[in-house]
């Protein structure tokens, strides 16, 4: 097993930032004092052209994560470094991945086309595909509701269902065409996901065997929304990826907040918020993981160490956050707990 290189970042070396003055329609964001300077960033390689996509953290403290160039799943130990590998099948191509109410991992496949459980301990694979009128759905995330049902988006313009009891999938076209990228659960357990290309949050609402879809614009037109996350309250956060903004959406109230992220050029890409409430963003114009402080309306910025290192997703458990290098091919993680 070959040697693992581990970077650690002192947080108090990031830099605490207002976001710049924004658009009409985006809230202003205030000055904050830096983080606690206990916390730090980690990196961890992964096997070269993997290009990992997704993570999500593992019930017994390990991390699954997407190898999309390889088709297949990796499940790291961040103790030792080592990894087990599990091949997902000829043309794979893996998107997402999350862990299901039964504890396995649970892959949006784009390359077949297919939902993809694997079992932690067997490394069992079973596969799910869509039905043939869902064909190159450009698979990208799933999220589990409250009953257990798995609902998924395909960014050529379909949402999908599918419901682990059975193994039957159903999948319906979305809004304004091309576009589903991120969902989330709420709470509550509504089924918000984000249209890049449609640039609307829309809410999935099971009609008994049918749904009905209401799609909601951020007040910045084209802002291009691509991954979302539910807080504990139910608030939304929404990565802007054209517009560069950090948005929030209120579903109780239809009330919309915008900020923009600090830098000339900022691109936000994942969205994830951590068992303290705090909202983490990758920005690809500034290589940068940003911590945005709902309370103070304030992003800090953490310097990625890779050039270019495209961290596409973001997830965590209580202490860490977690995402994917994909341009690196590296894990990194930031514990954010002393």
């Amino acid at each position: 097993m070959r040697d693992r290189l581990v970077l650690i970042v002192a947080l108090a070396a990031a830099v605490a930032v207002a976001a710049p003055s924004p658009p009409a329609a985006t809230q202003s964001a205030t000055p904050a004092a830096s983080p606690a300077a206990c916390l730090t960033l980690q990196t961890f390689p992964v096997q070269a052209g993997d290009h990992p996509h997704d993570v999500a953290p593992a019930a017994d403290g390990r991390v699954w994560y997407t190898a999309q160039a390889a088709g297949a799943l990796g499940l790291l130990d961040p103790a030792s470094g080592a990894i087990e590998r599990v091949p997902l099948g000829a043309g794979s191509a893996p998107h997402g991945v999350i862990v299901g109410p039964d504890g396995t991992a649970w892959v949006t496949d784009g390359g077949l086309n297919a939902i993809v459980r694997v079992d932690g301990a067997t490394h069992a694979v079973k596969t799910y595909p869509l039905p043939p009128d869902a064909a190159s759905a450009n698979l990208n995330t799933a999220v589990f509701d409250r009953n257990g049902v798995l609902w998924f988006t395909g960014q050529s313009g379909i949402v999908g269902r599918l419901d682990p009891a059975t193994g039957a999938v159903r999948t319906w076209p979305a809004p304004r065409g091309a576009g589903p990228y991120g969902i989330a659960v709420t709470p509550d357990g509504a089924i918000y996901f984000a249209s890049l290309a449609g640039s609307y949050l829309g809410r999935i609402e099971p009609a008994g065997d049918d749904i009905r879809i209401e799609a909601t614009d951020p007040p910045t037109a084209g802002a291009g929304p691509r991954r979302v996350w539910s807080d504990a309250k139910g608030l939304l956060w929404i990565s802007e990826w054209n517009a560069g903004q950090l948005a929030r959406y209120d579903p109780a109230t239809g009330r919309w907040q915008e900020w923009r992220l600090p830098g000339a050029d900022p691109h936000a890409y994942a969205v994830y918020v951590d068992d303290q409430g705090a909202v983490w963003l990758s920005d690809f114009g500034g290589n940068a993981l940003l911590r945005f402080d709902p309370a103070a309306a304030s992003f800090a910025s953490l310097p990625l160490p890779d050039a270019n290192a495209a961290v596409r997703q973001l997830n965590g458990r209580p202490g860490e956050v977690w995402g994917a290098e994909s341009g690196a091919d590296k894990l990194v993680r930031v514990r954010t707990a002393c």
